[in-house]
């Protein structure tokens, strides 16, 4: 995974072997809270979808790295990141040692596999198993980068579209579309309204926002396809 500072990504992986990653619902609920202490503090959330074996995650990269303060992520409001801070003057004596200020730092990367690899010990203490849950590489495909764009078919609610004509923002529609429409397209629920844990509801104001910020959502021009 390699990010760049205020592009669209869509961030998915799925178990290995293609195994279930989620086997009652709270080991969804579990994730998602996951999501919300290794992911937004980056990143604005802008579609999401757990299935059974994978998960879509689509964001709007705000940070590539923040510090750590108190045992989790934060960037105060107006403050700059500064790695190392070392405070010397040559009117000191020259008993007086140098010292250095380290501050400890994680990216937005780390942050996704410590998400994944804390979920996977969880499930595996959970079920007294050992081993990989995940697929080695979790993928993160930009969406608002021209030269990565390619022309592609989208199949929604029976309807076969091709782009694209705008593509830094018809592109990730699609891929909005893609993520919101996933538990239909793969037979779990017959309308996306039924499946609890995607962004669909939260899109449509039938519950309140978790994970989703709907003023990024609006700046791109996302709508889900009726």
């Amino acid at each position: 995974m390699i990010f760049e500072q205020g592009n669209l990504y869509h961030i998915f992986n799925q178990g290995n072997n293609r195994q279930r990653i989620f086997f009652n619902r709270a080991n969804y609920l579990f994730f998602l809270e996951k999501i919300k202490r290794h992911v937004l503090p980056f990143a604005d959330m802008l579609a999401w979808c757990l299935m059974p074996n994978h998960f879509h995650l689509m964001v709007h990269v705000n940070e590539l790295e923040l510090p750590i303060v108190d045992g989790g992520l934060g960037l105060c409001p107006g403050a700059t990141l500064s790695r190392t801070r070392t405070k010397t003057s040559s009117r000191l004596p020259q008993s007086r040692t140098r010292t250095t200020t380290t501050i400890k730092t994680q990216s937005l990367q780390h942050s996704i596999g410590v998400m994944l690899a804390s979920y996977t010990r969880a499930i595996n203490k959970e079920n007294d198993w050992t081993g990989s849950l995940f697929r080695s590489e979790t993928k993160a495909n930009c969406l608002t980068k021209n030269e990565k764009i390619t022309r592609a078919w989208f199949v929604a609610q029976g309807v076969t579209s091709i782009n694209i004509q705008e593509p830094q923002r018809q592109y990730p529609n699609i891929c909005f579309n893609y993520i919101n429409l996933n538990p239909v397209k793969h037979g779990l629920v017959k309308h996306c309204e039924s499946w609890d844990f995607s962004s669909y509801r939260e899109i449509n104001r039938t519950t309140k926002p978790f994970l989703i910020n709907r003023d990024r959502i609006s700046e791109f021009g996302l709508k889900l396809l009726e």
